[in-house]
């Protein structure tokens, strides 16, 4: 085995003895840790992208960051040794960005004094690229911090690792022992997988080394999360704090925690919505300035195709009418035959075609679309005859209407121009949506904001300021003024 040294050292204990069942349920009693992780590792994001200048302009790693980054992997590796990275302990992982001494899982990166700048433009994405590959073959997905809370869970990445873990649960049910060989290995491909985690989070320049390190201890490098032997007058730190747990959260640290997570899920919610907003806004209005559907197929044997009654209420008590702007309706016959689209209120589509034969649109599918039939013979008069339509257009060709929003209950009709039956178009609708620009951009403004105070208070909750006391060693006493 390799013993070149490598500054980052991931460790996991095998626990002696594990419960044969646990691992069933580890996916639920893991979705705290989740949540949690789910804030943090959008603030390892945003940070690293901090760390990404300071470094470019300094050369060096902000040290609070490079601190609070470091906590993420640690934090992610412990709920993963745990579940399902590894199902190398039955201990629950605590909630803490700080190491353990008594948990049976490490990581630790150690700190660069001054990093490359000139690395730091590649090397998170075109240098490790290779390295990628590997670790997605090995994690498959490249998802190994977190796992799904569903009834697939103990696969939940579909890579080797997750394959492994699978066996090793499976012989644990049975036989009440972890394989110690796949173990090893499971703990090498992890720890590949964290290196250049470290790595391509910018933490450090040395490349990671093409090694699969097997076994709990990592041989790869000197051991970081223990302390130095103690020197001549100099307390003993593991001897004056054996299995010290890390504080408690108070209250406070907890009803923070809580608000943030929520507060950041809602924003994500909300980046979301804007985003897909956005995306019709820029994506789906065309040169006429209409935000428009994709073309659907309709089709009846009938004499007719309507859509559902709907109801429009919109004013100043309501929603503002320049909300909406204009409606457009867009068919096209697929056999050439002319055809007639209009729209009219509801009570006089009802009466013109009562005892006619038709089909109302009820659900447009990508693959289905479903309707309503009713019964009945030919209409009495072509559509066109009629006055009851608000918006109208017939003939050969494309058809369009045009309508300013109004309020009312209305029906939308399609029919052949001629009052014939067998009607099959393609059809299309669309809306100027004037506010839809600012709408966008205030939901993208208004959950960037959230989402940066949920991030601030998850943060606040799990970073702690070293206590005085104990934690502290005392350095020798001061020599006598002479």
């Amino acid at each position: 085995m390799s013993t070149t040294t490598y500054p980052v050292r991931v460790d996991g204990a095998l626990d002696d003895r594990l419960n044969r069942w646990l691992w069933l349920v580890k996916w639920v009693l893991v979705i705290p840790h989740l949540f949690v992780l789910a804030v943090l590792w959008i603030a390892f994001a945003l940070l690293s992208f901090v760390a990404f200048f300071a470094i470019l302009f300094t050369g060096r790693y902000p040290r609070g960051i490079f601190d609070f980054n470091v906590g993420v992997l640690r934090w992610s590796w412990r709920v993963q040794f745990y579940a399902y990275g590894a199902l190398g302990t039955d201990k629950y992982p605590p909630f803490t960005l700080h190491d353990v001494p008594d948990y049976p899982a490490h990581l630790e990166v150690k700190y660069p004094e001054h990093l490359s700048r000139g690395l730091v433009l590649v090397k998170w994405w075109l240098l490790a690229i290779p390295h990628y590959l590997v670790v997605a073959f090995f994690v498959g997905s490249g998802t190994w911090f977190a796992t799904q809370a569903d009834d697939r869970a103990w696969a939940w990445g579909g890579g080797l690792v997750g394959l492994l873990v699978l066996v090793a649960a499976i012989v644990l049910l049975f036989t009440g022992r972890y394989p110690r060989s796949v173990f090893d290995f499971v703990l090498g491909m992890n720890r590949w997988a964290l290196r250049v985690a470290a790595y391509a989070g910018l933490m450090v320049d040395e490349y990671p080394p093409f090694r699969l390190d097997l076994g709990g201890d990592d041989p790869g490098t000197t051991k970081l999360h223990e302390p130095p032997p103690a020197g001549p007058g100099t307390p003993n730190r593991a001897s004056q704090l054996p299995g010290q747990a890390p504080p408690r959260m108070t209250a406070g640290r907890v009803i923070a925690l809580v608000v943030g997570i929520v507060v950041t899920l809602a924003s994500v919610a909300g980046l979301a919505v804007g985003g897909a907003l956005a995306w019709l806004d820029e994506g789906r209005r065309d040169s006429a300035g209409f935000v428009t559907s994709g073309q659907v197929t309709l089709s009846t044997t009938g004499y007719a195709l309507t859509s559902e009654n709907f109801t429009i209420d919109v004013g100043a008590t309501t929603i503002p009418r320049d909300w909406f702007g204009d409606v457009r309706i867009r068919v096209t016959s697929t056999d050439g035959v002319p055809v007639f689209v209009g729209l009219a209120r509801s009570t006089d589509v009802a009466t013109y075609l009562t005892g006619v034969g038709y089909a109302t649109v009820r659900s447009i599918g990508t693959n289905r679309t479903t309707y309503d039939d009713h019964a009945g013979g030919a209409p009495s008069s072509s559509p066109a005859e009629l006055e009851i339509w608000r918006v109208q257009s017939s003939g050969p060709g494309e058809q369009t209407i045009t309508w300013p929003v109004e309020n009312g209950d209305w029906t939308l009709v399609v029919m052949a121009a001629d009052g014939s039956a067998n009607i099959g178009v393609r059809a299309d609708v669309g809306a100027t949506a004037p506010s839809l620009e600012w709408a966008w951009i205030a939901v993208l403004a208004s959950a960037g904001l959230t989402l940066l105070l949920g991030v601030a208070l998850v943060v606040v909750a799990v970073v702690r300021r070293p206590q005085p006391g104990p934690s502290a060693l005392p350095g020798p006493p001061p020599a006598p003024m002479e």
